[in-house]
């Protein structure tokens, strides 16, 4: 068994940029994703930023294989890792396809989507947000032909109008009812708040105006207390959030969905129920760090309700306080896939210095650890507000342990 200066575990932007940067440092690299192809979520990325540009990730995702195949770097899709074991001086990770051992780990593993169970949803044509995107944009398979959208959040509204651009019939958004899992999802007054900070890409000018406000809780109370019957439309498509999505009907599939109103705190108001013909359903119950690896090896963990969730423990420079442990991506906070990239650069350049000790790369780690600020400061989208505050917190954390 070849032993490779770091075996980097995901083939997204945090993967493929830490590949980048280790290989242009001359170190041995393997990177593994259990994917057909390489570029995770990118893949199915595609949206118009405020500027009038579009963010297409197919595109970015060729820009960085180009430059890690340029450096030669190995690239093995299809594996799936289950298990990362600690030797006396090397790492073995395990996988469906063998075994790679490595002085270095790199995890960058991404995230997963938070379920969000309404009756009926084992249907046909029931499926979660991100599904409906891979199948839409890498897939170019259709989801269906009219559907509904169950949750609404920053991920739902980004993924819901790429549906849109793909000709697909999206007829609203609502909240999934309250349950003990979708609690949060189900409560108008927190999904108000998290709202607020995407009304910037609504077309609507009026909406965005009226986003500067919404800031405050009493206006959000406000708007909350006289939301319209039909919803705010944003592209052409109702937004609800005084209703909710009580149940999923059909026999073989899909045929429609129970909507009813709900209070400002989410409960139901009996007697206002109405069926809505569909034929598939979007479930977007949000987004949480996928950890489980990290865990594995022993990294500590510390929660984070701005980050997304459990975190594992890790510096600026993505180092984890078991050394030869690194994290990059969405496993260390749901962010956008740019701020990922940026994070691939830093743990690649750490990872780097480790093995070589060549001092010139201190310079290009600060920096690259600046343009993760920078990038973050930069964003169109945040999912989770006071990110800046859950970052140190974090770094507080490894710099406690450490």
């Amino acid at each position: 068994m070849q032993k490779n200066d770091v075996v980097i575990i995901g083939a997204g932007p945090a993967g493929l940029s830490a590949a980048i940067q280790c290989r242009e440092n001359g170190l041995s690299v393997t990177v593994l994703d259990e994917f057909p192809k390489p570029g995770g979520r990118l893949l199915g990325q595609l949206h118009e930023e405020p500027s009038g540009e579009w963010w297409n990730g197919i595109k970015e995702t060729n820009s960085l294989l180009e430059k890690a195949e340029k450096n030669n770097t190995t690239i093995k899709c299809g594996v799936s890792v289950h298990h990362v074991e600690t030797l006396e001086n090397h790492f073995v990770v395990h996988t469906n396809k063998g075994y790679f051992a490595a002085d270095n780990v790199l995890i960058a593993t991404g995230a997963a989507e938070s379920a969000a169970p309404i009756p009926g949803w084992t249907l046909p044509g029931v499926m979660s947000i991100g599904a409906a995107q891979v199948m839409t944009n890498v897939h170019r398979v259709s989801v269906g032909e009219k559907g509904i959208v169950a949750g609404v959040n920053v991920l739902s509204a980004a993924i819901t109008r790429e549906l849109q651009l793909a000709g697909i019939d999206v007829v609203g958004m609502a909240l999934p009812s309250r349950n003990i899992v979708s609690e949060d999802q189900a409560n108008p007054r927190e999904v108000m708040e998290r709202m607020v900070r995407i009304a910037h890409l609504a077309p609507s000018k009026f909406i965005q105006f009226g986003s500067k406000f919404a800031t405050f809780k009493f206006v959000q109370n406000l708007a909350l207390q006289f939301f319209p019957k039909g919803g705010i439309k944003m592209w052409d498509m109702p937004i609800h959030l005084r209703k909710a999505i009580k149940e999923i009907n059909g026999t073989d599939k899909v045929e429609s969905v129970t909507m009813v109103d709900v209070t400002m705190d989410g409960d139901i108001i009996r007697g206002t129920e109405e069926t809505i013909s569909v034929d598939f359903v979007c479930i977007a119950g949000g987004l949480y760090p996928l950890a489980e690896l990290a865990a594995v090896v022993g990294c500590p963990f510390q929660y984070s309700e701005e980050l997304g969730g459990h975190v594992p423990i890790h510096s600026e420079a993505m180092e984890t306080p078991i050394e030869g442990i690194f994290v990059a991506g969405n496993i260390t906070g749901i962010e956008s896939a740019k701020v990922a990239r940026e994070q691939g650069t830093v743990a690649g350049l750490s990872i780097a210095k480790k093995v070589t000790g060549n001092k010139e790369i201190d310079s290009k780690l600060q920096d690259a650890i600046t343009n993760v600020k920078a990038t973050r400061n930069a964003a169109t989208i945040q999912f989770h507000p006071r990110i800046d505050e859950g970052r140190a917190k974090i770094s507080q954390a490894f710099n406690e342990i450490s």
